[in-house]
């Protein structure tokens, strides 16, 4: 996977993001971050009492989306404001794994032109939501990008946020309009609704429900019979599950959790993306944090990051979380693993 050459600007950024990372691979011991907040007793069981989130990176504009390449051992994430993939791994600190990551146009278009959820698909490509090119793309073996949707019944979409990966190859991607320049004022819009849709591995794209005002994160439980939908209105900041009927169409959706009252108390951030584990639980960022909840819906405990907190990923041999936290990459080792590893 080839890198592009990186911008004096872009480079003074990495720099300064790998200041902190590098200094902390060079001691073999990062800085603390944030608290561990327990709610309920079975978080014991998925925290360690000794656990602590290790700050492995700062300086980024809005790092979001990360995903762990197994074959490499490292983690790749956006900063969608610079137009960027970044790439952390141990011993080796920060650095540019490609530019431009979401935006390939040639005068300045919006805040957040850059990627924004990265995934990997079933043959380890790397699957791209770009909020400025208005598609979801892959990154091909030799180097090529292809487009994979980019519009619905022939209308452009807004900006891909985020995707899951259904085991048949199916892919779930929810579609706000953050990387639009006015967002949901914007004239450039053509669709009048934000979509949660499903891009079968037939290449056929279906719109599964267009009922949320603000799609965001989006994750599989283990069984693949529920879908986790994060909502990020400040107004309904809210949780949703949908029931995944067995032709890969949602069923009936039910709030799962509502953090409005979070956002009221003045808690940074909104539910953005989220992951579940091998049991069920979900890690979603939201208002103050990254939220434990049960699968019943118990909110069991809070990593309390104390910034607006974009996405999280399992890493590692699948028991280790990396989170992007506004301009910090931290992680938290745990006694669970993600679903799938």
């Amino acid at each position: 996977m080839a890198r592009s050459f990186v911008s004096l600007a872009l480079a003074a950024a990495v720099a300064a993001a790998s200041t902190a990372s590098m200094a902390a691979a060079a001691d073999t011991e990062y800085p603390s971050f944030g608290n561990i907040v327990r709610k309920d007793s079975r978080l014991d069981k998925i925290v360690p009492k000794d656990a602590r989130m290790e700050q492995l990176a700062e300086g980024f504009d809005w790092s979001e989306g990360p995903v762990w390449v197994k074959e490499g051992g490292y983690l790749l994430f956006s900063d969608i404001p610079l137009n960027s993939v970044m790439k952390w791994k141990e011993g080796e600190g920060v650095s540019l794994f490609m530019k431009p990551s979401g935006y390939t146009g040639v005068v300045d278009y919006s805040p957040e032109p850059g990627s924004n959820g990265l995934n990997l698909d079933s043959e380890g490509r790397l699957i791209f939501c770009e909020h400025g090119d208005r598609r979801v793309s892959r990154l091909e073996k030799d180097g090529g990008k292809k487009t994979l949707v980019d519009s619905y019944q022939g209308k452009r979409l807004n900006s891909p946020n985020d995707s899951a990966i259904k085991s048949n190859g199916d892919l779930y991607f929810t579609d706000p309009p953050y990387g639009l320049p006015q967002r949901y004022d914007d004239p450039r819009r053509e669709l009048d609704f934000c979509g949660v849709y499903r891009l079968g591995k037939d290449g056929k794209l279906t719109l599964l429900t267009k009922d949320m005002t603000r799609p965001n994160g989006i994750a599989f439980s283990p069984d693949e019979k529920t879908l986790y939908v994060a909502q990020s209105d400040p107004a309904d900041a809210i949780w949703m599950a949908f029931d995944v009927k067995p032709d890969g169409t949602l069923g009936e959706g039910r709030k799962f959790f509502d953090a409005t009252a979070w956002v009221k108390e003045g808690k940074k951030g909104l539910p953005d993306g989220l992951k579940v584990d091998q049991h069920g639980n979900l890690f979603a960022t939201g208002p103050g944090g990254v939220h434990i909840f049960d699968p019943d819906g118990t909110h069991l405990g809070t990593f309390e990051t104390g910034q607006a907190t974009g996405n999280c990923a399992w890493g590692d041999d699948g028991s280790t979380l990396y989170i992007n936290a506004d301009m910090y990459l931290v992680r938290i080792k745990l006694n669970t693993k993600g679903a799938g590893w």
